[in-house]
């Protein structure tokens, strides 16, 4: 391909998947099927089912139109390869212009079927269905969401393509083309996974995330997962009337500190060691009383006379944890984002030390 045509595919491709995956910077500008759609979706604060109904069907359809849209584009992009006299392209554009085609019209056909009888026949309408009461419909379902939406005690998080909602009655889980919906008092919930990562790309702090299963013994509803971040695990227990099983034993940080320590911990145990000749035998940690000390400063950052860091001529006085809850102490609690770049003062002799210089005695 020519440059131009090189130019709008690498340019289109990079619009397609922020515009499918949507970004915060997207959301920020408006480009978004809620923001662009707004007038006809509706509210969701007013009208969360129905809001949910038309904003996956209309989604759908929009992402149905980027295949056209690229090809509209690089006809102009490219008005030499002559794309829009499609009879004289070659097959495997006749194929794509075909599939571009074909997508939007089967979407559309779909969206029709779903929308008649009033929206029963949509996903989520069926969803709720099993839900409502023998002599009942998803409509009284779906009211009864829409009711508890509007309160201001749920519990809402995540991103706008993975949202978790828990009311007093329902936990539903919203994704961009689908809302999985569970009755509480059905439920199994049971944490299966857990992701630690060093920095969260929005805080620049250690973050877990967590995976809770939510299983209903409504054998028509199927079990979804829900991820959201461990320091809203206590906040989600208290709006959970079933208790949270850990089969698997996973630690949950639900403070900063928590996580912090584990970072702390696989920070220091990458660094420099220590070794102590045999004869040598440590003493319990003087914070703690509880392990023995297995920590020594050394300066590591920098050569000795250069930069804010110092010199530690103390003995192994303290454990990895307990110097790990120390260096967090002396942060400032409200710009987490710094504390893994400080410095802190040793706890017995007051000389500056970073996470670099903070060796695990072999």
């Amino acid at each position: 391909m020519e440059s131009p045509a090189v130019t709008f595919t690498l340019a289109y491709v990079v619009f397609s998947v922020c515009f499918v995956f949507t970004p915060n910077e997207f959301h920020s500008a408006g480009i978004t099927v809620q923001n662009l759609l707004s007038g006809w979706l509706g509210s969701e604060d007013v009208a969360f089912v129905h809001y949910h109904i038309r904003r996956s069907t209309a989604t759908l359809l929009a992402h149905s139109l980027l295949p056209m849209g690229y090809f509209i584009g690089l006809c102009f992009a490219a008005p030499e390869k002559e794309l829009y006299n499609v009879h004289k392209a070659a097959d495997g554009w006749k194929v794509f212009v075909l599939m571009a085609v074909l997508l939007p019209i089967a979407t559309s056909i779909l969206a029709f079927y779903w929308s008649q009888k009033r929206w029963s026949n949509h996903p989520l309408a069926k969803t709720l269905a099993h839900h409502a009461l023998p002599q009942s419909s998803w409509r009284a379902v779906a009211s009864s969401i829409n009711t508890e939406f509007r309160r201001i005690d749920k519990f809402a998080t995540g991103a706008p393509s993975a949202r978790v909602i828990v009311t007093d009655t329902w936990v539903m889980k919203v994704t961009t083309y689908k809302v999985d919906v569970a009755q509480q008092q059905d439920i199994h919930l049971t944490v299966t996974d857990s992701r630690q990562h060093e920095l969260s790309p929005d805080s620049n702090t250690p973050v877990q995330f967590i995976t809770i299963r939510v299983a209903s013994i409504n054998p028509r509803v199927k079990p979804f997962d829900i991820r959201l971040n461990s320091t809203e695990y206590g906040e989600l227990r208290e709006k959970l009337h079933a208790p949270i099983r850990n089969a698997a034993n996973i630690v949950i940080h639900q403070t900063l500190g928590d996580m912090f320590l584990d970072t702390f911990r696989s920070l220091v145990e990458a660094n420099h060691t220590y070794e102590i000749s045999s004869n040598q035998e440590l003493e319990p940690c003087i914070g703690c009383m509880q392990t023995n000390a297995n920590i020594k400063l050394v300066k590591y950052c920098q050569e000795a006379n250069e930069g804010e860091c110092q010199q530690c001529y103390c003995r192994p006085m303290w454990c990895l944890t307990c110097m790990g809850k120390w260096f967090a102490s002396r942060q400032d609690q409200q710009h987490p984002e710094t504390w893994l770049s400080s410095q802190v003062p040793c706890p017995t002799c007051r000389a500056k030390f970073c996470i670099v210089d903070v060796c695990i005695v072999r």
